[in-house]
């Protein structure tokens, strides 16, 4: 039982999903060797040795491996810290889509500089339960699919897995971040959900490809 709990929390190869009880050996500091994976025998991770921007290159290029490498090996479910990083990344999230909202309402609306205070906060708290309550049904709806298509028994650690892929998968959100400063069309927009939906498609398929593997 608790041979098996442990090896619940071992990384995975990127390629082909199986868990292996480690990813490298450090001889000494800088002097690492990658270890193979027992199923495919092909390098585990060889995302370990590469810079942060060849990673985020490769998730902007929609590279499958990558992916994996972000979410079943960078980032897990179990530390307190990668739970930590989970609640941030909603937050963000939110906020990121409460700006769309905002914009897109804003490029109806010419913007009434004499607007109160009190009507400001009243609007932005709108936008705000707008996007959470958007939010809410869109992963409501997403979790039920999983379910309902893997036949998943209810495990509250998967769903936080699916969260925790989405969540990430929608750093393409963090370009309306630069609307902000600068002015772009309203089409801008229309590109990102597209960048978004996308990746969100490449790293669910990983997930749940996955969670056949146990």
């Amino acid at each position: 039982m608790g041979d098996a709990k442990e090896e619940e929390e071992w990384p995975r190869c990127v390629g082909c999903g199986r868990r292996v009880k480690t990813l490298y050996v450090q001889y000494s500091p800088g002097n690492i060797r990658l270890m193979k994976c027992d199923t495919c025998n092909a390098v585990a991770d060889p995302y370990i040795e590469c810079e942060f921007m060849i990673i985020l290159i490769d998730l902007i290029l929609h590279k499958t491996r990558a992916y994996h490498h972000l979410l079943f090996n960078k980032l897990r479910i179990y530390s307190s810290l990668d739970k930590g990083v989970l609640v941030l990344s909603i937050l963000l999230h939110i906020v990121l889509d409460a700006f769309r909202i905002s914009f897109s309402r804003g490029n109806k609306a010419d913007g009434d500089s004499s607007i109160s205070t009190f009507s400001a906060i009243l609007n932005c708290g709108k936008v705000l339960s707008d996007a959470l309550l958007g939010n809410i049904v869109f992963m409501a709806m997403l979790l039920l699919e999983v379910q309902l298509i893997l036949k998943l028994s209810f495990d509250t650690r998967r769903y936080r897995e699916v969260l925790l892929a989405v969540i990430i998968s929608s750093y393409f959100k963090l370009f309306l971040m630069a609307m902000m400063v600068w002015e772009f069309p309203s089409s801008v927009i229309f590109f990102v959900e597209i960048s978004v939906l996308s990746s969100n498609t490449v790293a669910l398929r990983g997930k749940c490809t996955f969670f056949s593997h146990g």
